[in-house]
């Protein structure tokens, strides 16, 4: 079976291999032939080495495929059931589930330490417990949302996190007012869908802040006000705000340099939320005077904030309704041969999201 494998963490390029064997099918456990999978920012920070993951691994975690073979107790999935990977299953049972924060659930965060894959060198770990950048994965049968036959693959790839995450981080964390201003900072797949979800609430103004161009360009398509570049912000802040600052702004990058400005551009009240999933080393500094005397809220937010299986559901009847445009994101597609293509285009910016074809 071929995948696409990180030796070592700091690595900047991945080895497509044809000696790799999924592993770990069972009880409770499916085998799913990957047919599209996205590429996330999330995979190169683990490749760098910024969110920890065990290596060598086989990255990606933005999938859908179908279900080759189901494991003893499987029973609402059969093979050949079209699915979305979910890489943050929820199980149910945790205090987390139970609150209903099923978004906070750890059960998936404890498959990342078990190897998916093997080579006849040693065992292969999959990113976040899943590893789609392979033409085959075996996970627990709750990483396997079964999907309409309508929904083509490389749609439900998206759907399986960037999104998600985006849609949510306005539908479900910031809970976006009708007439509000909103500044997106960081406009790849995911903060571009923060800007469907902020336009589907009604924002009156969405300032999109990129130093790429083209994300500026293409932000303006998908619903923005306004695209400027990260030295423009302070301007765009005078001229829609009055200098007061945002209503609402969303950090999607996961840097604390970037963070500090969301904050500072978010008004006195405001709501600033943390969508990029940055370094446990890169601190955010604030004074306890500010916190105090501003108000302004933080709100962070993982895969979007709320349900996931009702993120996904809502997301495919937006999708179908012509409200968010899911195809555009795909600004360009490869072969999993062509998998280093991709990540050059993910960190020049010169992608919103690159399907890889599996």
């Amino acid at each position: 079976m071929r995948a696409a494998v990180l030796h070592e963490i700091g690595q900047d390029k991945l080895d497509v291999l044809d000696d790799v064997e999924a592993v770990g099918f069972g009880p409770g456990r499916v085998r799913v032939r990957v047919r599209a999978t996205g590429l996330c920012h999330s995979d190169l920070s683990a490749m760098a080495g910024v969110l920890p993951q065990p290596a060598p691994f086989v990255p990606g975690h933005e999938g859908a495929g179908e279900i080759l073979e189901v494991g003893e107790g499987v029973s609402h999935l059969k093979p050949g059931d079209r699915v979305v990977v979910c890489w943050l299953p929820a199980c149910g049972a945790c205090p987390a589930c139970k609150r209903g924060q099923t978004e906070l659930c750890l059960a998936g965060f404890m498959n990342a330490g078990t190897p998916n894959f093997k080579r006849p060198g040693g065992d292969v770990f999959g990113f976040a417990g899943t590893g789609t950048f392979a033409e085959e994965v075996v996970v627990d049968a709750g990483c396997a949302v079964p999907i309409p036959d309508d929904v083509p693959f490389d749609i439900a790839a998206l759907i399986g996190c960037g999104v998600t995450t985006g849609l949510g981080a306005a539908l479900n964390t910031a809970d976006v007012e009708a007439g509000s201003s909103v500044a997106v900072i960081g406009c790849g797949g995911v903060g571009i869908s923060a800007i469907q979800g902020a336009r589907l609430k009604g924002a009156a103004e969405i300032v999109a802040v990129d130093p790429v161009a083209a994300r500026r360009e293409s932000a303006l398509e998908f619903g923005a006000t306004r695209a400027v570049a990260p030295d423009e912000l302070a301007e765009a802040k005078q001229q829609v705000t009055a200098g007061e600052g945002f209503d609402y702004v969303f950090e999607v990058v996961g840097k604390s340099a970037t963070a500090r400005t969301a904050y500072e551009n978010t008004r006195r009240g405001g709501t600033l939320v943390i969508v990029g999933a940055g370094a446990m080393d890169d601190f955010l500094q604030l004074n306890m005077f500010e916190l105090f005397f501003d108000e302004k809220r933080i709100l962070p937010s993982m895969y979007g904030g709320g349900d996931v299986l009702r993120s996904y559901e809502r997301t495919i009847a937006l999708w179908r309704a012509g409200r968010i445009d899911l195809a555009g994101l795909i600004t360009h597609r490869v072969p999993l041969a062509d998998i280093n293509e991709a990540l050059d285009q993910m960190r020049t910016g010169t992608a919103l999201r690159t399907c890889i074809e599996i």
